[in-house]
């Protein structure tokens, strides 16, 4: 991709509306309209069809309308409205790499990614934007810069873009499966076998809307793991998620009965470890991805923190 070639940024609008000619036969409306519009999730992009945003010959359609050849997809793209000011905060954040384009953050457990209600100052974005003020209004007005988010008890690696030309770029890799992630957790139970696949669909749970569940009428969702430790009562794993479906890991590894460590939504609501451990034992150590502007293949890694490497070695003076 040549860097220095691409289009000028369209100047902001109340509204825009996209025209697409250049369809692609046979393909669902939702899943096509998702690769135009990278920086837009499938979910948000069915909210639109269902709201009449989206529009195939001049009619309202449905998400799983096939499209044909000579169809005209128009798209009414609502401008988004912020629901709280994100102000910057002189937070300490570990920066793992910095270049004009891009960070690699090294997240703490504990730390909030993105304000929301009941979060609205002390996360990550209010940190980065007292760092580079430049990032407000980067891939959305709530989160700029994000690309990826972490659960707030997930400690680890996170990319932020600092301008709109990466945002789109890296969130192309991650929906190409171009970045790849690694994570450590900690499961219950002796995990068998020692590698192993996990695909089921995951959406939200209907009763408590607050969490996930593995559901037919989800979306697609693959995980893999590598088994690196058996300990009494405990697994310690490698787990690649090659997709990135809000709390996937520890809703796959609930789901075969193997849940994380610490993980009471998911898992135990009384937890055997719980005074050594005080969150769910998961850590996001490794990520490899492109650099945009270099095509360079470059991976970070991060260490376990402190807390859960006290963990491990508690369980391996119980194991003897």
């Amino acid at each position: 991709m040549d860097w220095q070639n691409w289009p000028e940024e369209p100047e902001p609008t109340v509204e825009t509306t996209l025209r697409f000619t250049d369809i692609t036969p046979g393909e669902r409306l939702d899943k096509w309209l998702t690769h135009q519009l990278p920086d837009r999730s499938r979910t948000e992009i069915q909210r639109w069809i269902k709201e009449g945003r989206v529009r195939v010959n001049g009619r309202e359609s449905k998400p799983g309308y096939k499209l044909e050849p000579g169809d005209v997809v128009e798209v009414d793209i609502p401008t988004p409205t912020p629901y709280l000011k994100v102000a910057p905060e002189p937070i300490p954040i570990t920066i793992l790499y910095e270049d004009e384009d891009l960070l690699v953050i090294d997240k703490p457990a504990g730390m909030v990614v993105h304000p929301a209600p009941g979060h609205t100052s002390g996360t990550l974005v209010n940190a980065l934007l007292y760092h580079c003020p430049d990032l407000q209004g980067i891939g959305g007005v709530e989160r700029p810069g994000i690309v990826h988010r972490l659960d707030k008890d997930t400690s680890g690696l996170i990319l932020v873009a600092k301008n709109d030309r990466t945002h789109r770029e890296l969130q192309r890799q991650f929906q190409e499966r171009v970045v790849e992630k690694a994570y450590i957790a900690l499961v219950e139970g002796e995990l068998q076998p020692p590698l192993g696949r996990i695909e089921a669909p995951i959406g939200r749970d209907k009763r408590h809307r607050k969490r996930m569940m593995v559901t037919p009428e989800g979306r697609e969702a693959i995980t893999e793991y590598k088994v690196l430790r058996h300990y009494p009562e405990y697994t310690l794993v490698e787990v690649r998620p090659l997709t990135g479906r809000t709390h996937q890991i520890r809703v796959h590894f609930a789901f075969i009965g193997y849940p994380l460590a610490g993980d009471t939504v998911y898992g135990r609501r009384k937890q055997r470890l719980k005074p050594w451990l005080r969150r769910h034992f998961l850590h996001a150590h490794r990520l490899s991805f492109i650099l945009p502007r270099t095509g360079e293949r470059v991976t970070f890694t991060s260490p376990l923190p402190r807390d859960l490497e006290a963990v491990l070695q508690r369980l391996e003076s119980i194991s003897g």
